[in-house]
Formats: structure tokens, sequence, C-alpha cells
């Protein structure tokens, strides 16, 4: 049998594909909504790590900023995205991040910190882990899935959701170091990547997480009843 098939039984079928915006597609959404003249693109986690290609080198049309934790290539603001706004001068038309969610502290506290830079009728492009090897620890700090990507941009927050995935399916199994009932047993559902872009639709002053209401959180879901 081959390793397409076999592989095939590892996917979720509950779990969404990405339609327009994968993994290697999402900066070409980035790119057709928001590089155009007048705009203003803000990268949370812009410091150059890799070979591959920084996204100020395919803008055309719009202003880039670029913000990382450290100084480096590619960094023209430096700080704690915790204190956003505090930083960095808005409103932007799009915010872009890959790779930087699973390191932050409080994703919640960035996300309002993102809501608060962002323009009514701007983008949000967020890519992050949900299956993925443990690093650069110590600050690995979360995993998250489509769904808890649209939690965080939620229309409690103001934001409407415009695509979210997962992306780059993995095949799993437990080890032979796990308890001795789960050793050697598929695992299914692991995706590399999960992605959201979602669109600000509205200001929401003073927003505390505490006060939201849980089904403009969670939208039109609700938890899997008992069998």
């Amino acid at each position: 049998m081959s390793a397409p098939i076999l592989d095939r039984a590892y996917l979720a079928k509950d779990v969404p594909a990405p339609v327009r915006a994968g993994h290697n597609t999402m900066v070409q959404d980035l790119l057709e909504r928001a590089d155009k003249p007048g705009f203003r693109i803000l990268e949370i986690g812009s410091r150059q790590v890799s070979s591959g290609y920084v996204l100020p080198d395919l803008l055309k049309h719009a202003t880039y900023v670029g913000f990382d934790y450290y100084e480096g290539p590619n960094v023209d603001v430096v700080g704690d995205a915790h204190r956003l706004s505090a930083l960095v001068e808005g409103p932007f038309d799009a915010v872009y991040s890959t790779a930087v969610f699973e390191h932050l502290a409080m994703p919640w506290v960035v996300v309002e910190e993102i809501a608060k830079v962002l323009k009514v009728g701007g983008h949000a492009f967020i890519e992050t882990h949900f299956s993925f090897s443990s690093h650069e620890r110590p600050w690995n700090f979360f995993q998250f899935s489509d769904m808890g990507l649209r939690a965080l941009f939620s229309p409690a927050l103001g934001f409407e959701c415009l695509e979210a995935s997962m992306d780059n399916p993995i095949v799993g199994r437990f080890s032979a170091f796990a308890a001795p009932y789960l050793r050697f047993q598929p695992v299914t559902g692991l995706y590399c990547h999960s992605l959201f872009i979602g669109r600000k639709t509205r200001d929401v002053p003073d927003f505390r997480w505490c006060d939201a209401d849980i089904d403009q959180v969670v939208g039109a879901t609700q938890y899997p009843p008992p069998q």
C-alpha cells in the first residue's frame, strides 16, 4: 500500500484544510489584500532567522514596519508584543505574524494589542503551530488549533474570521517510553501549522476577556454532546 493511502488514515475529517491561504500561500494572500499604496503592514516577529524571504522584499506599494523582541536584520522596532500599542505607531492595514504565537506568554493579551493597532477593516494574518517539536525553550508556551485562533480573534474582540485552517499533516504514534496502554498506538489528527485570516469589523473599547460573551468567542459552535 502506498504512503499517501496509508497517511490518509491519519487525517481528521472535521479539520478544515486551507482553501485560500495555507502555509505556503498565506503571504500571497497578504500581498493581494494589503500591498496597496498608502497601506501600512506590521509584522510581529520580523527578525530574519533563516535564509527564506523577508516580507519587505516582496512589497511593491505598502509601508512596512518590522517588530521583534530582539534586534536584528529586518527589525525596525524592538520590544515586547504584550505592550505592542505603546511601542508602535498605528493604525495599520494589516498585521502579519508567523511562528510567533507559540512563544507568547500571554497570547490573549497580544491579540488585544493587535486589535488596538489595527484599523477597522484591516486584516490579521496569523500562522503558528498546532503540533510541532519542542523548540526555543524555555519560551515555548502554547500550541493552537484553528478553533483556538478563532476564539482569540473572535467577534467578541471585533474580528470576523475569513479563514481558519490547519496545514501540513503529521503521521504520529506513541513511543516505547509511553505508558504501557499507549505504546506504539497511532496518533491521528496531527497538523504542523494552524492559520487564521480575519478582518477587524469594529472597535471594542475597554475590552476584558472576563466580560466576553462566550457565544461570541466560540461562534455558532458547541461542545459535542455526550454519546
